[in-house]
């Protein structure tokens, strides 16, 4: 019996000339491009992320069909734009990756919602929103995710206080009750 290929066939392409290919198609909306121990950052404009992931997304030469991860980045202290949307995609049929960063400012901390490129992006954006505060326009279900509705501040701001709110939040009462309340269903040996 031969041994079966595992790896879809494609052509591989360096993280360098991905990069090239973002920047010849988008040129106005590409601010920078650097590599660093062999992995490759497009910095661009957020105003048309959705056209550039579309573009990444199609290409039959890219084919970018996995979003690895999208997380946010917060600056504080440098000047704007404050915050970074980062969006790591791999091709599973050409086993290439490259990583997009998109600058979005303070003032307006929003971005439009690559859900429809990446439906796996709903839960990432989620977090994203709920942890630093960036605003996804278009997102179908723009809520948090793992804090309550009613948490007040974004978690993984650089200014967010060291120990939580100023307050206790308005829930943790209500929680302590309910754990008191199912203490009796606790499995003991």
């Amino acid at each position: 019996m031969e041994p079966v290929e595992v790896r879809a066939k494609g052509k591989e392409m360096e993280p360098l000339e991905i990069a090239e290919k973002i920047k010849e198609k988008f040129p106005e909306e590409v601010l920078d491009i650097r590599e660093f121990r062999d992995q490759v950052s497009v910095t661009v404009k957020k105003g048309r992320i959705v056209d550039i992931c579309k573009y990444l997304h199609d290409d039959p030469n890219l084919e970018f069909d996995y979003l690895r991860d999208l997380c946010g980045v917060d600056w504080l202290g440098r000047k704007e734009p404050r915050f970074e949307v980062v969006y790591h995609l791999y091709s599973i049929r050409h086993c290439h990756m490259i990583r997009l960063k998109a600058q979005v400012s303070e003032d307006d901390p929003s971005i439009d919602s690559v859900v429809p490129v990446w439906i796996g992006a709903d839960w990432h954006e989620r977090e994203c929103f709920d942890m630093f505060g960036i605003v996804f326009k278009g997102h179908p279900d723009l809520r948090r995710i793992l804090l309550p509705e009613d948490w007040e501040g974004y978690p993984l701001r650089k200014d967010y206080p060291v120990r939580g709110p100023e307050k206790e939040w308005s829930g943790f009462v209500e929680v302590l009750e309910k754990a008191k309340e199912f203490g009796e269903f606790e499995w003991r040996e």
